[in-house]
């Protein structure tokens, strides 16, 4: 969330600094009247208080005295009214400021490009060319067909649409991929590797930012305050929440596997073919925490490490600044990445990498000691995530740009010893 002193002091640049954001004009208007309310409130209490004393100090003169004080016991009953419903209110206004508060998305950085959706992206580098072939290239899912190694049809016969089942070599490949990139994360890059729970509680998914807006995107499990994860963003992320950490701790980088689950709700239409849009699917995740002034500089730590992954493989990709209007909901600066595939004859996003500011910590409570000139503080730390990589969208990418005239596919070098030296594919 953003802190309500920037709320207050910022308040009029507000309509300008959320530009291109989604969120309630509103309900926006309505936090300032409700401020302007609380602030009012604040100076009426604290006047009817100070009454209140004053005429408590003149009872006990009178009573000491032997004089009658019942006028001024009235007043000071009637002032004690008052200022129990002043206080009552200030408290309801306080419900009012969080209801309306959790809803407003986060003040992009000043170095995005303006824009209202995707089209306002911005291209930052590009690494290696489009694969081109002698012959038409083929998209994953007749590729994967073919081959005997993606089924849509019986995924579907056992759950739905937008479920695969993998088998032989994609299994293979998929199981290949976790590996090699837990493995270069942990032993090149510094991450330490959890391996979270899978399912997660509304308190998590609050923290990271996924509820309550996004609630329709989610699985929830019947009668409970469970939910299957969406991302490991939200396990991993919610390790420190309520926390304070010690400034020496900074940075923290940790990286995880895991099975994400998606409704899709807002993805209506897209996608619908092969694994690029799933309910379920595999992805590795790196998340850091760190200071204020350290995580511009862990952002593009953290984006190049997902780059390595790319470019070990052999895959032509590029790297896309999201402008404000296409950004998500709790980022202050995000890039993606996007990868080639020449099936489709386009670049698709594998990887999204959001640097997030305080914007989550401050939701889940995830804050560091530090200590300057003798004095200490506690600070929220900005926090950050992206993939390293999506499994499924990375399987897709070698099959396209690995594919070759007589239907086989061969496997990018960097992966044959996490395949048992396995170089291609071919039908069985």
């Amino acid at each position: 969330m953003l802190a309500r002193d920037f709320l207050r002091t910022r308040f009029p640049d507000l309509p300008h600094l959320l530009r291109n954001r989604t969120y309630d004009a509103g309900a926006l208007a309505r936090w300032g009247e409700l401020d302007a309310e609380r602030r009012r409130l604040l100076t009426s209490v604290e006047a009817l208080k100070a009454e209140r004393n004053t005429l408590s100090a003149e009872v006990g003169r009178k009573k000491k005295a032997k004089e009658d004080a019942t006028a001024e016991m009235e007043r000071a009953k009637v002032l004690g009214g008052e200022v129990a419903a002043g206080e009552k209110r200030i408290e309801e206004i306080e419900g009012e400021f969080f209801a309306i508060e959790q809803t407003l998305p986060n003040v992009p950085d000043e170095s995005v490009p303006d824009g209202e959706d995707e089209k306002g992206n911005v291209v930052l580098k590009s690494w290696g060319e489009p694969t081109r072939f002698p012959f038409a290239p083929k998209p994953h899912w007749e590729l994967g067909p073919d081959l005997g190694i993606l089924d849509f049809e019986r995924a579907a016969k056992v759950t739905g649409s937008r479920f695969t089942v993998l088998s032989g070599e994609a299994s293979l490949l998929s199981r290949a991929l976790i590996a090699f990139m837990l493995d270069l994360h942990t032993r090149e890059n510094g991450y330490r590797e959890v391996l979270p729970p899978f399912i997660v509680n509304a308190a998590s998914l609050f923290g990271t930012g996924q509820l309550p807006k996004f609630e329709a995107d989610l699985f929830r499990l019947k009668d409970t305050d469970w939910y299957l994860a969406p991302t490991a963003e939200v396990p991993v992320t919610n390790l420190h929440r309520d926390e304070v950490l010690r400034e020496e701790q900074l940075p923290i980088s940790y990286c995880a596997y895991t099975p994400c689950f998606r409704a899709e709700a807002g993805a209506a239409g897209k996608d619908t073919r092969g694994l690029i849009r799933q309910h379920q699917f595999d992805k590795v995740e790196l998340v850091k925490f760190t200071t204020a002034e350290g995580s511009a500089e862990a952002h593009e730590r953290l984006t190049r490490d997902a780059e390595t992954v790319l470019e070990r493989l052999g895959l032509p990709y590029r790297r896309v600044v999201l402008c404000r209007g296409d950004m998500g909901f709790s980022s202050a600066k995000t890039y993606d990445l996007e990868v080639w595939l020449p099936g489709q004859d386009a670049y698709r996003e594998i990887s999204s990498c959001s640097n997030f500011g305080a914007f989550q910590a401050r939701r889940a409570a995830i804050r560091v000691k530090r200590t300057a000139e003798g004095k200490s503080r506690n600070e929220f730390v900005h926090t950050l995530n992206g993939s390293g990589l999506a499994v499924g969208r990375t399987l897709v990418a070698i099959l396209e740009n690995g594919q070759r005239e007589d239907g086989s596919v061969a496997i990018p070098e960097a992966l044959r010893p996490y395949c048992g030296g396995l170089a291609e594919i071919r039908k069985g």
